[in-house]
């Protein structure tokens, strides 16, 4: 089996993993009286990402793997996984304000107030030069900093909006 696509397949896996984790985690949210803030962003987060992964399935699913890139793809997976444990029930892809909770502090949150997201800014660079593209990685980087700055904007007003109320 190529390498490539051994590693597409379980980034493949996660991510389609993660969309079930976070429709689970925002039906409970909304349930329990959590709100959703600027939700008309999010088609265009979703289609980025898509396009992100399918592009890199097309072009390079036979190339070779840089084992630098890889390590560094594998550190932020594991920032990942500290991200979901530290957020929980709360981690979601929408913007799900639940009123009455405290800001999560803990964990990578110490650090940065949007620890996802440099997350997402090193993986959308870091994967496709794991696979030779540097291309790739500039126009997705590029389209994603438009993305998320729509997305950090909204929430941190989604944000405020809690702090103030608190």
């Amino acid at each position: 089996m190529i390498p490539a696509a051994v590693l597409l397949g379980a980034v493949t896996a996660e991510r389609l993993a993660e969309l079930w984790l976070a429709r689970r985690n925002t039906t409970d949210l909304l349930v329990k009286g959590a709100r959703e803030f600027a939700p008309s962003h999010y088609p265009a987060i979703v289609l980025l990402h898509a396009f992100w992964l399918a592009g890199l399935w097309f072009f390079g699913w036979m190339h070779p793997l840089s084992s630098f890139w890889l390590m560094i793809f594998l550190v932020l997976q594991a920032l990942r996984v500290w991200i979901l444990m530290t957020l929980g029930h709360r981690w979601t892809t929408r913007i799900i304000v639940l009123p009455d909770a405290p800001l999560v502090t803990s964990g990578p949150y110490r650090f940065l107030s949007h620890p996802n997201y440099f997350v997402v800014i090193g993986e959308i660079v870091a994967l496709p030069l794991c696979l030779g593209l540097p291309w790739f990685a500039l126009i997705f980087s590029a389209s994603n900093a438009i993305v998320l700055t729509v997305r950090v904007r909204a929430e941190n007003a989604a944000l405020i909006g809690l702090r103030c109320r608190s």
